[in-house]
């Protein structure tokens, strides 16, 4: 092979024009060349992370926006302590917060109305009392200034991560219950050969609901699950596509029931025959379903 440029040899050249070998020029367009040229990966908790800042400390908001911005996370800036409703309308998964600006009652306020929202604490040296108060108060993590951008993002990603793992297991494998058997090769339910015909969020609905094993889910856990950010005060989307994922159920098997509600909490999931449900439950199912009948026709 010809020695490279700079190796030892020159390319003949006219005026401002360098006339570089045909051999070059075919190693530079060639598919191989692509392959070596090195890609900037994407790292996975970059994809639909949504993060609000609260300090006022100028450095490390400068730095923190150009590291966010670099992994592609939405972030907003603020140099106030947003209200709970405000936080939920911005479906933040994360929350860095300097209780200098809040003090530490806001911690508890916020992590008692949007407990699927992590919560990082990041702020000057403060006596031991005060980290424990912030952590027991619902804070996930207290990072203690100076501390350096990188050290900040690990410990972002590593709380997301410890949120994720507390999330219930899905099993790949389908799951049998009184008639029913829910397969994840289809993404829908069935009885025998017949389909339910469940849409994307209610068969994601169902399967978070059959995971939990008889354990009650809270609205805001099931919504922070299936619909992947925190819930806003006063939606019902939850109970909406409750009622309709019970009424495609009810149709392949009417003498079953699967979802069954607990008012106030959540819904639990759990194989009863008719008779076994009672009378109270079935009661209790439709108060619950005529309270949001009227915004059915409102979701697709």
């Amino acid at each position: 092979m010809p020695p490279l440029v700079g190796a030892g040899s020159r390319p003949a050249a006219t005026g401002n024009i360098v006339l570089v070998p045909k051999w070059v020029v075919k190693l530079l367009v060639s598919p191989r060349a692509s392959r070596l040229t090195p890609k900037m990966a994407v790292p996975p908790e970059a994809r639909h992370v949504r993060i609000a800042l609260v300090d006022d400390d100028s450095g490390l908001i400068t730095s923190m926006e150009r590291r966010f911005s670099a992994m592609r996370w939405d972030h907003q800036m603020l140099s106030y302590p947003p209200g709970p409703d405000q936080l939920a309308a911005s479906r933040l998964h994360a929350l860095v917060l300097n209780p200098a600006l809040s003090g530490l009652d806001y911690i508890e306020r916020v992590g008692a109305a949007l407990p699927g929202m992590a919560i990082l604490v990041v702020c000057r040296p403060v006596p031991v009392a005060d980290r424990v108060r912030a952590l027991r108060a619902g804070a996930d993590d207290w990072i203690t200034k100076p501390c350096h951008p990188e050290e900040l993002v690990a410990r972002i990603q590593a709380v997301m991560r410890r949120r994720r793992i507390g999330d219930m297991p899905l099993q790949d494998e389908p799951i049998s219950a009184g008639e029913l058997t829910i397969r994840p090769d289809q993404f829908d339910a069935y009885v025998g050969d017949e389909a339910a015909g469940l849409s994307r969020k209610e068969y994601e609905l169902l399967r978070q609901l059959a995971a939990a094993q008889g354990r009650v889910l809270e609205r805001e856990v099931i919504y922070q699950r299936v619909w992947g950010y925190t819930m806003v005060r006063g939606d019902r989307s939850v109970d909406v596509f409750v009622r309709k994922l019970r009424n495609k159920l009810e149709r392949i098997s009417p003498t079953w029931r699967y979802v069954h509600t607990h008012f106030g909490v959540g819904y639990r999931f759990a194989a009863e025959t008719v008779d076994a449900a009672g009378d109270a439950a079935t009661t209790a199912t439709a108060a619950n379903d005529a309270a949001v009948r009227f915004e059915a026709t409102t979701f697709r």
